[in-house]
């Protein structure tokens, strides 16, 4: 009996010890809390109509709440007018500040916030050409049993506005940080953002104290992004731009695009455009980075010029994030770099594209910008590029998903 007992408590003990060492080891692994930060439509957007006119007789003047975007639905000849009056933007001169078409209300979807299904499918419907950071949370999902809502959230804003309009994202996006933080046994949240989202969360951590970062964010991982804008922005302004889709007309989504203010914060940065540098031809004269107001005025689109005064102060301030980063871009593929009028006057005149390198949206020197905080910030930044993978592709590229996988294994 004595035998049999002591061999009972050595049992005890040992696998006592075992269960605490087993559970030691997984205590110790904590994944980072990830948070998708999205660019220029990059987030689902719903809306609700009350109008007292419309562009159609066939466009709703009255509706509840249904997704505006991506709505593949709207975008089809006919319906598309509908769709452009119902999303596009009006700018106010006196509050410096833009506002829906009357009559209607614009905003993520309820109980949206911090949801990555807002962001990993840009259309409801999980229509496959609506998927976005889909494969990144899937693959997150699958290698490292990350839960969405737990330790997988999603930032959706209103990607038709600008900083100086993002208030209440960055508010909110603190507080996400934060509850992140708190929810995950006081784990670092790590960054994933895609083009504009890039940017927007270099104003964010801008925003906060060297001692907050240090305490709440391990990292950004950043894709595409449009660190010092783009001469595609000057493009959409000049002519509108087709989304890549042969259904869509550029000359219809024109007048969307061209009254965000995001269009007019993603204008090429001065600082990586030299003042001098010709970024528009046309017959009697050429446009220097120095004369884009110039540009406005020949186009007789000067909101985008003033539109262009209230975000600057967004584009100057280029101090580094203070955090770990690392800048992922795809490179080799034809952008524009530069507009060519074969006829004067400019305005309602399309300009001939003239490409250089990029990914085929975001110029190369834009996508590189993040190498310029090197030796400025004491957190460590490594960059890669990747030959013929175009600005939407990265989001799906195995070796990417490769590299993000790889970055999240030396956690744990």
């Amino acid at each position: 009996m004595n035998k049999y007992c002591v061999l009972l408590v050595l049992l005890c003990i040992f696998g006592n010890r075992h269960s605490y060492e087993v559970y030691a080891f997984h205590s110790q692994v904590r994944l980072s809390p990830i948070i998708f930060v999205p660019g220029d439509g990059g987030t689902q957007l719903r809306a609700k109509l009350n109008k007292s006119s419309s562009p159609h007789y066939i466009c709703q003047k009255q509706s509840d709440w249904y997704s505006i975007w991506l709505n593949l639905d709207q975008l089809i000849p006919g319906a598309i007018d509908c769709w452009v009056d119902n999303i596009k933007l009006y700018y106010d001169n006196i509050t410096r500040t833009t506002h829906n078409t009357p009559g209607v209300t614009i905003s993520i979807p309820e109980n949206g916030w911090g949801d990555p299904e807002i962001v990993e499918w840009i259309d409801p419907t999980r229509n496959k050409n609506g998927a976005y950071f889909k494969d990144i949370g899937d693959m997150l999902v699958k290698e490292f049993n990350y839960v969405r809502l737990k330790n997988l959230h999603g930032a959706p804003y209103d990607f038709r506005k600008a900083p100086n309009e993002q208030k209440q994202f960055f508010i909110d996006l603190k507080q996400l940080v934060e509850t992140s933080y708190e929810r995950n046994d006081r784990t670092p949240v790590t960054f994933i953002s895609h083009s504009m989202g890039s940017p927007m969360t270099l104003v964010f951590l801008q925003q906060q104290t060297y001692a907050w970062k240090k305490k709440y964010v391990k990292r950004i991982i950043s894709l595409a992004g449009a660190w010092a804008g783009s001469i595609k922005a000057v493009k959409v302004f000049a002519m509108g731009d087709d989304l890549d889709a042969l259904l869509l007309s550029a000359d219809k989504l024109k007048a969307e695009q061209i009254s965000c203010p995001s269009t007019a914060w993603l204008l090429p940065s001065p600082y990586f455009w030299k003042t001098n540098e010709v970024i528009i031809h046309a017959p009697n004269r050429d446009y220097t980075m120095s004369q884009l107001s110039n540009f406005f005025t020949d186009i007789d689109y000067q909101i985008g010029w003033e539109m262009r005064k209230d975000t600057l102060k967004y584009t100057l301030n280029f101090s580094p994030p203070d955090v770990e980063l690392h800048c992922l871009y795809g490179d080799n593929m034809d952008t524009v770099e530069k507009l060519r009028y074969k006829k004067t006057p400019i305005v309602n005149e399309k300009p001939e594209l003239i490409f250089g390198r990029g990914d085929g949206t975001v110029n190369r020197r834009s996508l590189e910008a993040c190498q310029h905080w090197i030796g400025y910030q004491n957190e460590s930044i490594t960059y890669m590029s990747y030959s013929h993978v175009d600005h939407m592709g990265i989001l799906a590229n195995v070796n990417v998903l490769k590299y993000i996988k790889n970055v999240i294994s030396k956690d744990l």
